[in-house]
């Protein structure tokens, strides 16, 4: 058989703990790894995180470094002069009594979050939430910014301006919805049984109306029965059809944490491998997969994902694909960021912690 030729990156794993180990090293230097993702294991202050980035880096300079940093419950790195952001929930009862005022904490937000990570050599957050607070979701709760899909795509957009100005790019989270539903991805399969029309026209319409602005989308690991019998980041009529097809958005998708409970049943398929289970998002439209918390110990499953995803590769059931590439690398940053002491005098960052609501 013909080897593959690799033009196509996928897979964003995590590492095992503060700093680089031997297998780390191996698996970010595989030729299928385009990025890792930072939690708070990760952290013990800004010289460890700045150093431990700059080690992955000079590895590979193209690997995309991503942490969940929201601001509210979701934020890896909260001590050492990192800002305490807060919940969007709160920008959203800014928007109720003052709606300019709360679009410019918003972009206030974007640029302290942004800078902060940047200065210590984070690429990307996967932020912001676009999930409408329908109230009986326990894990969206109040990282959602309001009810109204047109308050949230404006307090997003006004966010992702201030990360912008940052120099980061952005990930709208969890298409094409996870507010409607109480149960968690992480631990069972939420299934929202709503219509297609229902859910285009209130959880999905801050997607079509950001399509030219966010950089990235991760779908969620919700089933919508009367629209696809599979969880939407492994559905193609989610992605394809009405993401890219319908909306017109032509950035990055990122498949959510395939070891989540939601991305293991797949179409009544209940014993999919992690390597099976990227090979379907990938397939289904996906750009990059993430394998989170599986390094701990000795990182077996990661191994077997990168094995196994090459094994799908070449049985033909995903293809390498250099325009997902493309979109990868434009999610890493084109300028130099300010270094943190230089940040903690800049007249922007300053002006921005002074408007954080």
């Amino acid at each position: 058989m013909t080897p593959p030729v690799y033009v196509h990156s996928p897979v964003i794993l995590d590492i095992a703990g503060l700093e680089l180990t031997a297998d780390d090293r191996r698996r970010l230097q595989h030729p299928l790894t385009g990025g890792l993702i930072l939690f708070a294991r990760h952290w013990q202050n800004r010289a460890q995180l700045t150093a431990l980035c700059a080690e992955i880096k000079a590895l590979r300079e193209d690997l995309l470094i991503c942490v969940d940093h929201e601001g509210g419950r979701v934020q890896r790195f909260r001590t050492d002069g990192f800002t305490h952001l807060p919940p969007m929930r709160r920008l959203g009862e800014l928007w109720m009594r003052d709606a300019l005022t709360a679009t410019d904490a918003a972009s206030a937000a974007g640029f302290v979050l942004g800078a902060e990570l940047r200065a210590c050599g984070v690429d990307l957050s996967f932020t912001p939430v676009l999930d409408l607070d329908h109230g009986p979701s326990g894990v969206i709760g109040d990282r959602a910014f309001h009810r109204d899909p047109r308050v949230v795509a404006m307090l997003a957009k006004s966010l992702m301006h201030g990360l912008l100005r940052a120099g980061m790019a952005n990930c709208g989270k969890h298409f094409p919805g996870h507010g409607f539903v109480a149960a968690d991805s992480h631990v069972a399969v939420p299934v929202d049984k709503r219509p297609l029309k229902a859910i285009l026209t209130d959880d999905a319409r801050p997607y079509e109306w950001l399509s030219t602005t966010l950089s990235s989308v991760m779908p969620a690991h919700v089933v919508y029965p009367k629209v696809d019998a599979r969880p939407a980041g492994f559905s193609d009529r989610w992605l394809k059809d009405i993401l890219r097809g319908q909306f017109g958005f032509t950035g990055a998708v990122f498949s959510d944490d395939l070891s989540m409970e939601g991305a293991r049943h797949v179409a009544g398929r209940s014993t999919l491998s992690y390597a099976e289970a990227a090979a379907l998002a990938l397939d289904a439209g996906c750009d990059m997969v993430l394998l989170c918390n599986q390094s701990v110990d000795s990182g077996q499953a990661v191994d077997e994902l990168l094995d196994g995803l090459l094994a799908e590769a070449e049985r033909g059931h995903w293809h390498f694909d250099p325009d997902s590439e493309q979109r990868r690398l434009a999610l890493l940053p084109t300028s130099p960021p300010l270094a943190w002491d230089d940040l903690m005098h800049d007249a922007v960052y300053q002006r921005a912690l002074e408007r954080l609501p």
